[in-house]
């Protein structure tokens, strides 16, 4: 949780210093910023592929994962809700924003209480960050990409409470029940883990997080929500070749 517990205090801190301050955030600092959270989201990433021993389960992991995915859309469904909070609640958006972790950042012309805890737990909550942060953190303890997830949501915030108020900071609430429950549910499923198969899934995580780097610093655009039940392939590839067909 304590991955979790560092995001909403991110997004308070974050609504809090928008609310007072306004709309006073430079687009270049914003950019900025943005960047240098991309380049550490990579370094992070490939910490965790680089460790693996078995490239090929890796290759068969994601390939079969990402087959998943497509069958089931899961990019075009989170894209989907974005594209619902978007309609209902959003007037424009601002420069520079576009993650790849989720839903766009959004400015409105009309903020209120209700629209602001909306749009803004929709933004923090629906991406890929979000399900992977979530599965480590509570899987192996490992909480660095909730924290960088924490840090993005930090701007967020700031940028929506300057515009839609702060309605903006009840989102911490969505955050730490939607995010707890993910973070609890992994960390139930770990005694059911080897310790084989939780390092195959660090691995595949930590390629999906290099996704996700890419996706922020707009270099690529990579469909991340389609990959992630590779988190599924993963364990199952790990017990399938730990099978002997002999004694």
């Amino acid at each position: 949780m304590t991955g979790t517990l560092i995001n909403v205090g991110t997004v308070l801190a974050g609504g809090a210093i928008g609310t007072v301050l306004g709309q006073r955030f430079h687009t270049g600092t914003r950019t900025t910023l943005l960047q240098a959270i991309g380049l550490v989201t990579i370094v992070i990433g490939l910490q965790r592929v680089l460790p693996a021993t078995d490239v090929l389960l890796l290759l068969v992991s994601v390939i079969l994962g990402g087959l998943v995915g497509e069958a089931l859309r899961i990019e075009d469904q989170l894209a989907r809700l974005g594209a619902l909070a978007e309609r209902r609640f959003i007037r424009t958006k601002p420069e520079g924003l576009d993650s790849g972790a989720g839903p766009n950042p959004v400015r409105s012309s009309n903020g209120s209480v209700a629209r602001g805890f909306v749009t803004a737990s929709l933004i923090f909550c629906v991406g890929p960050m979000t399900i992977l942060g979530s599965f480590e953190d509570g899987l192996t303890g490992a909480f660095q990409t909730l924290a960088l997830k924490a840090t993005l949501d930090g701007i967020t915030a700031a940028i929506l409470a300057a515009t839609l108020g702060w309605g903006v900071l009840l989102a911490a609430g969505t955050v730490l029940f939607f995010q707890g429950a993910l973070t609890l549910g992994a960390s139930a499923l770990r005694g059911a883990l080897t310790d084989e198969m939780i390092a195959q899934m660090t691995a595949v995580g930590g390629l999906l997080i290099v996704g996700i780097g890419l996706n922020i610093l707009e270099v690529a655009r990579i469909r991340v929500g389609n990959l992630l039940p590779s988190l599924l392939t993963a364990p199952v590839l790990v017990t399938l070749t730990s099978v002997r067909p002999w004694p």
